[in-house]
């Protein structure tokens, strides 16, 4: 058993600009030296793990440096998929929402500032002068049976064991996407919905398995399940069909974890994640019994954005369950102002008051990049969070441990 709140993270941390190339330029389908890539992904991960540990994080992941993106990664490694230009519902690949419908303005200016990003990003890599992005529409289809590569993860554990050997006492994770947040993937195959989700369970586990074999801790990363709750009521539908949508996906992924230890899984949820007003998020109160659901040892969340913080009083009423641990967000993407680690062990106090000490540790709202592309706050700030998460951890430890 710990002595102390041990310090983590999320998982996707803003990429070299090196690496940013490459991966801009294999988005697009430009032909890369593979050696060269895989020297730079390499030397990479074994960067950006240092940088975590120097900042005083004790479970540390790759920064998702191999992924263009952290749901679109999947579908370089599953056959049996089509992918298609589609039309986006309105000025953004984001799904509509009560948020877009009652901050239309903002939201414009959001939605401009993001392609801006992304344009800027994408000519800066590629040289373009044809004004393509990074950021293109495309959906993809099944249009077979989904059967799951290998070769990518497998890629990915290596490059992350070799990082982490190189640090004691430091422990790894990598984190991947959950069938709920399988996102732009249509169904033209399989004959019915549940079908359709497990077979991408099925593909899923394959992964969570590789990680979780190779002695790394398996992160499963699960914006979608609760965002959708606003998509599907922005359209009409009521909160007994979001109900609907997200347990049968949560039945889905404990299919996948089946027989994975839960000692070695760690459960992200958070509630899109994106810069924004997320007035319409659903309360954490609503959802927290199908978060619960999932076979997992770690349930992490968003607790330190001003829209879900005062959340933290839902563990007065709702036990979490023996052998469990939450990883609440103590730091967050969402400002650029960096947290005082005072303010962050307030945060790890009251929660390990509630839950017990030893079932906290002290983590992210989400990742500081937004896929490889748009990075969320400056790279100098994401770094000084994570200095002040692990600070605030190591004070709240001090309060905690001395009672």
């Amino acid at each position: 058993m710990n002595d102390r709140i041990l310090a983590t993270h999320t998982g996707s941390l803003i990429r070299p600009k090196e690496l940013l190339s490459y991966l801009a330029k294999k988005h697009q389908g430009v032909e890369v030296d593979e050696d060269a890539y895989r020297k730079c992904l390499t030397g990479s991960v074994a960067d950006v793990v240092r940088g975590q540990v120097e900042a005083g994080i004790d479970v540390v992941d790759d920064g998702e440096m191999g992924k263009a993106s952290w749901i679109t990664y999947l579908y370089e490694r599953v056959s049996g998929l089509e992918a298609r230009a589609v039309d986006i519902e309105g000025d953004s690949v984001l799904p509509p929402s009560r948020d877009r419908q009652a901050f239309p303005g903002a939201y414009a200016e959001l939605d401009a500032l993001t392609e801006d990003q992304n344009r800027q990003s994408n000519a800066a890599v590629l040289d373009a002068e044809d004004g393509s992005s990074a950021s293109d529409a495309v959906s993809w289809f099944v249009t077979g049976p989904l059967r799951y590569d290998r070769t990518a993860v497998d890629r990915d554990i290596a490059n992350m064991k070799a990082a982490v050997a190189q640090h004691d006492g430091v422990e790894g994770f990598l984190p991947v996407v959950a069938p709920a947040s399988a996102y732009w993937l249509s169904n033209d195959y399989y004959d019915t919905e549940q079908e359709f989700v497990f077979a991408l369970a099925d593909v899923l586990r394959e992964e969570y398995r590789a990680i979780v074999d190779s002695g790394l801790m398996l992160q499963v990363d699960d914006a979608v399940l609760m965002h959708e709750c606003d998509t599907i009521l922005s359209r009409g539908g009521s909160y007994d069909d979001y109900r609907r949508w997200a347990e049968l996906r949560v039945r889905a992924l404990n299919h996948a974890l089946d027989g994975l230890p839960e000692d070695r899984v760690r459960y992200h949820v958070c509630f899109g994640s994106w810069h924004g007003p997320h007035a319409y998020d659903p309360p954490l109160r609503d959802v927290v019994d199908m978060i619960l659901e999932v076979k997992a040892g770690y349930y992490a969340m968003e607790q330190a954005n001003p829209a879900h913080e005062h959340e933290w009083k839902v563990w007065e009423d709702v036990k979490l369950p023996d052998g469990k641990k939450l990883i609440p967000g103590v730091v967050t993407h969402h400002t650029n102002v960096v947290e005082h680690p005072e303010l962050v062990a307030q945060r790890l106090v009251r929660l390990g008051d509630l839950v017990g000490r030893e079932n906290v540790l002290a983590g992210t709202d989400c990742g500081f990049a937004q896929g490889a592309f748009v990075s969320r706050v400056h790279e100098e700030i994401q770094w000084a969070k994570l200095r002040s998460l692990a600070e605030g951890a190591r004070l709240a430890s001090g309060k905690l441990w001395r009672r």
